[in-house]
């Protein structure tokens, strides 16, 4: 294979980076990407490519982890090969996807995903939800054995199929070859397959741009994406306004970035996010959801929530909750919240299990107080009131985030719980420790305790509860009820009816 000539590009002054014709070649020994911290199972797929004939990389995420020192959470290949084209070289392969074809290649669990090049206007990979699978092609075997996954190229898989010229604009056989946009510019249908050099046009950061060639282990490098690595720039490749309108989650991405990697947003990049963030309105809301869990479930909650606030997203994304903390600066329940996604980052980081429904419950709890505060005082306790508020609050949600239907019951749930766990009373109070909701709960009581917002005695009581052996919870019930169990009233026995015999009736 030929390698393209050397070229410095996107230099340092330059605020909107442009890719070159030709990439910047930096070999091994001038980057610090080892094969030992690659995947095995993507290190398979990239040989395998590379041995049926075609060109295969590292690209994405993935490539700028490895560069920071960071382990990758997956590993994602580009390659000139067709999809059906990688299925021939893996029988352990799905093909996934209506709008753009990806190929699934799975090992066990572990699933390395496989992109054909595609055409300048398409979408980033990263930037649309995961594709649905195409129901033609059935479920997907998982291979758990090794020496399976590991067999050489079979010789039909080398042959070439039928393949269409690879021209610029060249589609998909049977594909749509149209590129189809809304009317505030927005990418709606793209199916056009391309080379690498139109391929880099898709990604969205110049971070997120740098392709690991595993046939010499050097990076292409179209757009200065290695420099700004160095320098923590986060930069959009093209035009900032044209790049968001074409797709406005990257401004949710550009949000995560910031957060996630520390970097700091160019101003080119930054400008044009405040005129268009009510282009979110439009993204579908499924979508939204997906993007929501990315930012606030993967390690940088707190600091993606204040990255929201600062760059005027969060009001598009959750208006309500922008407007109560508006309108509450600095008040508990926003300490509140920052400490619950400080708690939830902890978990993420300590690989321990996290859920949706909590970090709705802290999302929602200023709406949430918001409207019960609208009631009449003699109220704000009662459950019915707690319940209705639950519910508006998540329905106002709703309209942007497609918040799924068990997550928002458990937000009614856990909220349901509160009164009752702030007065326990004797031992029916151990009837709630069965519940499916008590730990999320009392979580949620232990985090109001800790900011004035309930009882903290009443939330040690309970925190010493589960702590006890089971024969000592009744006792610590008895204790808290004030004279132990009450005793039962006796038995009336009531007294007993004679049953008078029934006159025979006259014949």
């Amino acid at each position: 294979m030929l390698k393209p000539k050397a070229e410095v590009v996107n230099p340092s002054h330059a605020s909107v980076a442009t890719p070159a014709a030709t990439p910047r070649i930096i070999p091994r020994s001038e980057h610090s990407i080892s094969r030992s911290h690659i995947s095995p199972n993507a290190l398979r797929v990239l040989y395998r490519l590379r041995e049926g004939g075609f060109q295969a990389f590292l690209v994405g995420g993935c490539v700028r982890d490895l560069l920071l020192g960071m382990e990758p959470k997956d590993f994602d290949v580009a390659t000139d090969a067709l999809p059906e084209e990688v299925k021939r070289l893996f029988r352990n392969c799905r093909l996934v996807g209506r709008r753009f074809r990806l190929a699934h290649v799975f090992f066990g669990r572990d699933i390395v995903e496989v992109a054909t090049f595609r055409a300048t206007s398409a979408p980033s990979q990263g930037d649309e939800p995961l594709p649905e699978a195409d129901p033609e092609d059935g479920e997907a075997p998982e291979l758990d054995d090794p020496d399976l996954e590991a067999e050489p190229v079979p010789a039909q898989a080398r042959a070439p199929l039928e393949r269409p010229s690879r021209g610029r604009g060249d589609a998909e056989p049977g594909a749509a070859t149209e590129v189809t946009f809304d009317a505030s510019g927005r990418i709606l249908r793209d199916n056009v397959y391309g080379t690498i050099d139109e391929d880099v046009w898709r990604r969205d950061f110049t971070v997120n741009a740098l392709y690991y060639n595993i046939a010499d282990f050097s990076l292409w490098d179209y757009v200065g994406g290695a420099e700004d690595i160095k320098t923590r720039t986060l930069r959009l490749i093209g035009d900032p306004e044209t790049r968001f309108c074409e797709d406005p989650v990257r401004m949710l991405r550009a949000a995560r970035f910031e957060a996630k990697l520390g970097f700091q947003i160019e101003p080119a990049t930054a400008k044009p996010i405040g005129a268009l963030r009510q282009l979110l309105a439009g993204v579908p809301p499924a979508r939204l959801f997906d993007e929501t869990l990315k930012l606030f479930l993967t390690g940088q909650g707190a600091r993606s929530f204040e990255v929201l606030r600062s760059r005027g997203l969060l009001a598009a994304m959750l208006p309500t909750v922008d407007a109560y903390f508006g309108s509450h600066p600095g008040s508990l329940v926003e300490k509140l919240l920052l400490q619950g996604l400080r708690n939830t980052d902890a978990r993420v980081l300590a690989d321990k299990p996290v859920t949706p429904t909590f970090l709705f419950a802290l999302l929602l709890y200023g709406p949430i107080a918001g409207i019960i505060e609208s009631a009449p005082p003699e109220h704000w306790h009662e459950l019915a009131t707690i319940l209705e508020a639950c519910d508006r609050a998540t329905r106002e949600a709703q309209a942007r985030l497609a918040i799924p239907r068990r997550f928002a019951l458990g937000v009614r749930e856990m909220f349901a719980l509160q009164p009752r766990l702030e007065h326990p009373r004797g031992r029916r109070s151990l009837r709630l420790l069965e519940q499916a909701r008590f730990r999320a709960g009392y979580d949620l009581l232990l985090l109001r305790a800790e900011h004035g917002l309930a009882p903290p005695d009443v939330a040690q009581w309970w925190t010493r509860l589960q702590q006890v052996p089971p024969e000592e919870r009744g006792r610590m019930a008895d204790a808290l009820a004030g004279e132990g169990s009450p005793p039962q009233a006796p038995h009336r026995r009531g007294r007993r009816r004679r049953r008078r015999s029934r006159a025979s009736s006259p014949a």
